[in-house]
């Protein structure tokens, strides 16, 4: 497989939010302008309201929850990274209705007493759902806040019954070029691969997420499941996952392999360690013009702060 090493991804391929809400504007002034033709919506844009997506049940509200008010629904559905859906921002919501997400099994593998493939369904069946209000940082300086809805990944680890050897968790992305047609490019690597410590994917914030606003999980933000680690940038957060291995080594992760200088294995959000290109000291809310300080670990300081304690972040970013 091509992949781009050194540089990485040309800051020329990730848009800012500048540019999109721009063309977001363009858009929605181009539409009035020829208010009298009547224009099928997803030949534009793919936009989808909230009302379309099956609600959840029994959904328990999380006490890990911010108090932050969250993004709205389109913020959420509308501005999104998934590469394997193109590169710019809009892109994923224009294109992921080629994503089938049922069924949907997700492969156990490696060092666990309890190997096997699960269904998607009966995960979520066998764990109690949570709304969870976490903030979503990303490393070009914006962030968000979404009610996500999902299960601890604790609970589905702790079914496989690690062993001793399990040092770290890999998690692979579907690999499907014919729906997921971002994976025909040499932008990154495919599969789409990601990992963290055993202490990071125990600990009780690190969630799979399988729905947000209370309703199912939308394909561009990762159906059917996804991982979340609110303490991290958003790339550690590895969407439609396939398999969930137990390894002894630190794994590979894509955007360490393709852009080394630039995204580190343990990617904990951190205002003293600047991207690059960009400092990380400030950032800003989407749908916000003013910024606000970074925190470290995005404000999870107390939960997370105890597990890095003889780490040194500038060198394990």
């Amino acid at each position: 497989m091509l992949i781009k090493k050194g540089s990485g991804i040309k800051s020329s391929l990730i848009t800012s939010q500048k540019q999109y809400l721009k063309r977001r504007q363009f858009i929605k002034y181009s539409l009035a302008a020829v208010g009298s033709l009547v224009l099928d919506k997803s030949q534009l844009f793919a936009e989808t309201s909230e009302s379309e997506y099956a609600k959840l049940p029994n959904i328990i509200p999380s006490s890990y929850s911010t108090n932050d008010k969250t993004n709205s629904w389109e913020h959420i559905t509308t501005y999104n990274n998934f590469y394997e859906f193109g590169t710019s921002k809009e892109d994923p919501a224009e294109n992921a209705h080629s994503l089938n997400p049922k069924p949907w099994k997700i492969s156990i593998e490696g060092h666990c007493k309890n190997p096997g493939e699960y269904d998607v369904d009966d995960l979520v069946k066998n764990n109690q759902l949570e709304e969870r209000v976490y903030r979503l940082r990303c490393v070009e300086a914006w962030s968000m806040v979404i009610p996500w809805v999902g299960i601890p990944l604790k609970t589905v680890l702790d079914r496989a019954e690690p062993t001793s050897k399990a040092q770290f968790v890999e998690f692979v992305t579907l690999l499907e070029p014919k729906q997921m047609q971002g994976q025909n490019s040499s932008v990154l690597q495919w599969p789409y691969l990601e990992g963290l410590r055993m202490d990071e994917a125990m600990n009780p914030l690190t969630i799979l997420a399988v729905g947000l606003y209370g309703r199912v999980l939308p394909s561009q933000n990762g159906a059917p499941i996804r991982l979340v680690v609110p303490w991290k940038y958003g790339f550690k957060s590895i969407k439609s996952i396939v398999r969930i291995r137990f390894v002894e080594k630190m794994p590979v992760n894509t955007w360490n392999v393709s852009a080394p200088a630039e995204y580190g294995f343990y990617a904990n959000v951190n205002p003293g360690v600047d991207h690059p290109r960009w400092s990380q000291k400030k950032e800003r809310r989407l749908g916000s013009f003013s910024k606000k300080e970074t925190l470290l670990f995005n404000g999870y300081a107390e939960q997370v702060g105890h597990m890095y304690t003889d780490l040194d972040l500038k060198k394990w970013f």
